[in-house]
């Protein structure tokens, strides 16, 4: 089973994006259901994200 981590984001426990180290991205609202992300792309798109700030 993997461990999930909510968004730092997310104002509460509910509605919120969660994170599954080598698992995927899961709804909080639908916790049985996540879309699979290779760690890989996972990194490229945290990278993506972070360096939008530097533009």
């Amino acid at each position: 089973m993997a461990e999930w981590r909510k968004s730092s984001y997310s104002p509460t426990d509910q509605d919120c994006v969660e994170i599954g180290r080598g698992v995927g991205i899961r709804d909080s609202k639908a916790p049985a259901a996540h879309v699979p992300v290779a760690p890989a792309a996972w990194a490229a798109f945290l990278r993506s994200v972070s360096n939008r700030g530097r533009a």
